[in-house]
């Protein structure tokens, strides 16, 4: 039986890129689809219907029609607009640099619900916190997890002995931690702190609701983010472009 000529899914917007004089192709993560890509037509025109349902972190209800090489999007519907995250060029640049690791983790067209989710809700969660930067390192977690990408931090990735509370190495190569015998062996490694590696691990196993109550200091903040970064670009082969610019923009803000 033939697939109906329509079909709507929940999506939220991750990339757009113009097309011709006043289309876009738009990148949507969808719920029952995975990433996809799709033509909104007319939608740069000042009288553009859509326009305002398919901007970029826009949660919204999507009519496509189905085209032989690109649907097209038909009928657009805010579900929510997370105005309070766009608002505000801090939290609007965390959101696009968590769209970035979305649109490069995952190939088209490949379902995962439970990731669609979790997007969802480090958007809510972004929006209605303070502590961004944990919820960023929380996202990264369980992104990891669910592309069957997560970290070892429970024993020594390589020889898998149990840890010890003295400070370990983070090791990509490896996947995960490494004790400081093996860290000999992999001189990549970095050094982790006792405290990250707790961290890291109530990152693995809670949700961003019961995370983003975590204080930690600032040094510990960058040391969290140095290993995530240099893990997911040892996983994905190249730089995350949107990263750069938070690291500029925190600098920025810190020096106001």
């Amino acid at each position: 039986m033939a697939e109906p000529r329509t079909y709507q899914t929940e999506a939220i917007i991750i990339k757009k890129v113009k097309l011709g004089e006043a289309d876009r192709i738009l990148t949507l993560y969808t719920l029952e689809r995975g990433k996809i890509e799709a033509v909104a037509r007319g939608i740069r025109k000042a009288q553009s219907k859509m326009a305002g349902h398919l901007e970029l972190l826009t949660h919204s209800m999507v009519t496509l029609a189905r085209g032989r090489t690109l649907d097209t999007i038909i009928g657009s519907q805010t579900i929510n607009g997370f105005y309070d995250l766009k608002n505000n060029l801090w939290l609007s640049s965390c959101g696009l640099y968590v769209s970035e690791l979305i649109n490069q983790f995952n190939a088209e067209h490949v379902e995962n619900k439970s990731l669609f989710y979790l997007f969802l809700d480090t958007l809510k969660q972004l929006g209605d916190t303070n502590n961004s930067l944990i919820i960023i390192r929380h996202f990264e977690m369980q992104l990891l997890e669910l592309s069957g990408y997560k970290p070892q931090l429970q024993i020594c990735s390589a020889c898998q002995t149990d840890l010890k509370p003295v400070v370990n190495a983070f090791c990509a190569r490896a996947g995960g931690i490494i004790c400081p015998k093996c860290r000999d062996e992999n001189p990549a490694s970095i050094p982790v702190s006792v405290d990250a590696i707790k961290v890291l691990r109530f990152l693995q196993q809670n949700d961003a609701a019961t995370v983003r109550r975590l204080k930690v200091s600032a040094k510990l903040s960058e040391e969290l983010q140095r290993i995530m970064s240099i893990y997911i670009h040892y996983i994905l082969e190249r730089e995350v472009k949107s990263s750069a610019w938070l690291d500029t923009l925190r600098d920025q803000i810190r020096r106001m």
